[in-house]
């Protein structure tokens, strides 16, 4: 199966990108540092990763990949 190419982005649009990935990394580290749970979502429903996540948010779902996740 063919993977989808990423389409090219003017550098304004980058640097937009850019940014918002680098805030939302910053963010996860630091609730990582302070031993806060994260939620993301699947693509299907959201789950949380985290000692102190809320039970019914624990189940990882089986389509996350080992690299999405925050907690190690």
């Amino acid at each position: 199966m063919n993977e989808p190419s990423k389409p090219i982005l003017n550098s304004d649009t980058q640097a937009m990108l850019d940014c918002l990935q680098l805030a939302v990394n910053k963010a996860l580290e630091r609730k990582r540092r302070l031993g806060q749970y994260v939620v993301q979502w699947d693509g299907n429903a959201p789950f949380a990763i985290g000692d102190d996540a809320p039970e019914h948010l624990k189940q990882v779902p089986s389509n996350a990949t080992p690299s999405s996740r925050t907690d190690g």
